[in-house]
């Protein structure tokens, strides 16, 4: 049977007896003593490589699909290529894989987005969060452009990747489809990586990179025919960057702030609301959850 591991018998003194799971303690604001570490500067080469490959092997495969698609070749027809379900599965298996490789690292963040709502959640420091957030947009930028690179014609007739919002829907919603987007997958985040969740459901084991990798894929099926999804502000810079279309630029903005706002709310949501963290540190309430 699964044992409470935060609720604990309470000895003399109304004292409780320790859990058997730690939270880590909250991350300074500002640590300058990080800046003379080399894990840090690893980890930010970690991040800028994981987002580099990252880009390359996702604009290459919305490049592919559309070339395959392509009316306007010999040979093509809409029945060719991954479709949207292969496009899904790329930035899914890309997430899983780049994660699992760098979370000992770095965390294995490879989205500003979701740096931000670690930030938020006290995970790391300012400093830490703003070094992975300049690492993943120049992991961005170098990734697209090695997608230019190699296929320069089929990138720039088939728009680089870049995010814009479908013809159709209006700029609102696709904010909304942002926010929403990106509050299930730093949601996910926060559960697959809770040291309460871990010790509780220790017979049951998790691969925290396979819940994250599986939230980005469900939230693209979902998302792509409306922003062409970006849940991550460095995958829609980076093609950005590189594309260098008007209205890539003019949606840009959405693509950073519907993304920072629902990893801020799922931040909020999962350590003050599911785990109660700041009533608990005024000592007036134990959760039995």
């Amino acid at each position: 049977m699964t044992k409470d591991v935060e609720v604990a018998e309470q000895g003399q003194g109304g004292e409780y007896s320790a859990k058997d799971y730690n939270d880590p303690p909250p991350a300074p604001l500002i640590d300058f003593e990080e800046l003379k570490k080399w894990s840090l500067y690893r980890a930010v080469i970690a991040e800028f490589v994981a987002t580099l490959l990252f880009l390359y092997i996702t604009v290459l495969t919305i490049i592919g699909y559309k070339h395959q698609t392509d009316p306007n070749v010999a040979g093509t027809n809409q029945c060719d290529g991954v479709g949207i379900l292969g496009i899904a599965w790329a930035f899914g298996g890309m997430i899983f894989i780049l994660v699992y490789c760098t979370a000992g690292i770095s965390g294995g963040h490879i989205n500003p987005a979701v740096t931000f709502g670690l930030f938020v959640g006290q995970k790391l420091s300012l400093i830490r969060a703003l070094l992975y957030m300049i690492g993943q947009c120049a992991g961005a930028i170098c990734g697209a452009g090695l997608a230019k690179g190699f296929q320069k014609s089929f990138y720039n007739r088939y728009g680089g990747g870049a995010n814009t919002v479908s013809h159709g829907y209006n700029k609102g919603t696709a904010l909304g489809a942002e926010i929403i987007g990106t509050f299930v997958l730093v949601y996910t985040v926060f559960s697959a990586t809770d040291p309460k969740r871990n010790a509780r459901d220790s017979h049951v084991p998790v691969l925290a990179p396979l819940p994250i990798g599986f939230a980005v894929f469900m939230v693209h099926l979902a998302t792509i025919p409306i922003t062409g999804t970006g849940i991550n502000p460095a995958r829609s810079f980076g093609p950005a960057v590189i594309f260098n279309n008007d209205k890539a630029w003019d949606d840009q903005w959405i693509y950073w702030v519907g993304p920072f706002v629902g990893a801020a709310a799922a931040a909020i949501y999962h350590q003050h609301i599911l785990r109660a963290a700041a009533i608990k540190a005024l000592g007036s309430f134990r959760s039995n959850a």
